[in-house]
C-alpha cells in the first residue's frame, strides 16, 4: 500500500472529520503512586474484564467544532491518502495564543489529533502521519512535539514510545468528569529550531 502524506487545506476538515477515532479499550495502564509521590509513579498494564468503546469525538464534538473553540490559522492539517482516498489525518497546533497545551511556548508544537481509518490501522499510516507532523512542526521552529493521551489508550502509548517520544508528565486529576482516566503527556525533541519565546496567554478549554 503506497501512502502519500501531504498538507491539506483547513477547508478539508469536514472530510477529515469523517475518519473515525473511536477504539476499543481492552487494557489500561494502572498508575500507582510510590511513597506518596517521592518515589515516583509505577505503571502496570491490566486487561479489562469488560472492554468498552472510547470515542474522543463524542466527548468534545470532534474536528467539526475546532474552529468554534480555537484559532486554527497557524495549525497544520495533514492527510494520508492511498490512491487518492483519505485514510488518515493529523492536526498540529503551533503559535496559538491562549492554547494551554502549548505552555506559552512558541517553540512547542502539539500533535492535537491523529486518526486512521479502522481498515487501515496497523499498516504504517499512523507512523507516516507522525513523521510528517514532526517534520511540519520542526520546519516552523518547533523544538519539541507534545502529545496528550490517557492511560486507557494503551496502543497509543506504545505507538508514541515507538516514535521516540518520552513520557514527560502524568496528571492523575486532569479529567474530573472521568476520574478513572489519567492524562499522559508525551514529548519528542525535534531537530533544529530558533530560540524559545513566549506567546501571550489567555484562557482556553
Amino acid at each position: 500500500m503506497r501512502i502519500k502524506v501531504g498538507e491539506e487545506p483547513l477547508g478539508a476538515l469536514p472530510e477529515y472529520a469523517k475518519i473515525p477515532i473511536a477504539f476499543q479499550v481492552t487494557r489500561v495502564l494502572d498508575v500507582t503512586v510510590v511513597d506518596g509521590g517521592m518515589g515516583g509513579f509505577a505503571l502496570a498494564e491490566r486487561a479489562l474484564e469488560v472492554p468498552y468503546v472510547k470515542d474522543y469525538d463524542a466527548v468534545d464534538g470532534g474536528p467539526g467544532r475546532w474552529a468554534e473553540r480555537f484559532d486554527l490559522s497557524a495549525w497544520g492539517l495533514l492527510g494520508a491518502r492511498v490512491e487518492g482516498r483519505l485514510v488518515g489525518g493529523a492536526a498540529v497546533a503551533v503559535h496559538t495564543p491562549g492554547l494551554t497545551m502549548l505552555e506559552g511556548r512558541s517553540d512547542l508544537a502539539v500533535l492535537w489529533d491523529i486518526r486512521v481509518m479502522p481498515e487501515a490501522r496497523g499498516s504504517g499510516v499512523g507512523t507516516a502521519l507522525f513523521r510528517a507532523a514532526a517534520a511540519w512542526a520542526a520546519a516552523r521552529g518547533g523544538r519539541q512535539l507534545k502529545v496528550e493521551t490517557q492511560n486507557v489508550n494503551v496502543p497509543a502509548c506504545r505507538f508514541y514510545a515507538r516514535q521516540g517520544c518520552l513520557l514527560g508528565a502524568i496528571h492523575r486529576f486532569a479529567y474530573p468528569g472521568l476520574p478513572h482516566e489519567v492524562q499522559l503527556l508525551w514529548y519528542r525533541d525535534l531537530p533544529g529550531a530558533s530560540p524559545p519565546e513566549h506567546i501571550p496567554r489567555s484562557s482556553d478549554s
